[in-house]
């Protein structure tokens, strides 16, 4: 690899146990009682989606699009790559071809902290990507600047590290180590059992009050 870029091993892969139990839980869920951990600044899914995988993070800067065909070619299955644009500018570096490179790999979905490009194509391919916004202004794989993989990285306002847990659908993204995110995941599940009876009794047209009085008693 060139000197300009450093990229650790890959981590360790993630207990498809816990990838199973994550596989009805929402993020919002999690939100009612968590608050760290959340990739925030606008990052949004380019269509509606529901993924779980391990973090393969990038720190990517500029127009430098080589770090990210890098990492990409250490994905592996269940992977979901994570990238960090450190200048936090109007460049897209996930289009068309790097969903593409990624989906071949097996990779669950792409999450930038930055605008994406060919939308159209993202949703054609069905790669599930979140991103912030579009852009015509690109990157390049011949312009190198240098970058990381597999070291922390800060992507939209949360702390990532390779091998977290990544649980991401339309109303955000969740990243924590497999050990918290297990002890999320079960309490959400928990809630989410709990959620349907509160919202039958509101579908019902009685007030949310009568719950609270009724745990009273």
């Amino acid at each position: 690899m060139d000197k300009q870029y450093r990229a650790a091993p890959r981590p360790e892969p993630l207990d498809q146990e816990l990838c199973a139990l994550l596989a009805g839980v929402e993020t919002a869920t999690i939100g009612h009682f968590e608050f760290a951990g959340f990739i925030t600044g606008g990052v949004r899914p380019v269509f509606p989606a529901h993924a779980v995988g391990r973090a393969i993070t990038v720190a990517a800067p500029g127009r430098d699009g080589r770090v990210i065909y890098m990492a990409i070619d250490m994905l592996e299955p269940g992977d979901i790559l994570v990238i960090a644009r450190l200048d936090q500018d109007e460049i897209a570096c996930v289009g068309g071809g790097v969903a593409a490179a990624a989906k071949a790999r097996q990779a669950v979905a792409i999450i930038v902290d930055g605008p994406c490009t060919d939308p159209s194509e993202i949703v054609a391919n069905g790669l599930p990507v979140w991103c912030r916004g579009v852009s015509a202004k690109t990157t390049s794989r011949h312009i190198q600047l240098g970058g990381e993989i597999n070291y922390p990285i800060a992507c939209g306002h949360a702390v990532v590290m390779a091998g977290d847990c990544v649980l991401a659908d339309e109303s955000g993204v969740y990243v924590a180590g497999p050990d918290r995110m297990r002890e999320m995941a079960i309490r959400a599940a928990a809630r989410q059992v709990q959620s349907l009876a509160v919202r039958r009794h509101l579908q019902a047209g009685h007030s949310i009050f009568d719950l609270d009085r009724e745990n009273l008693s």
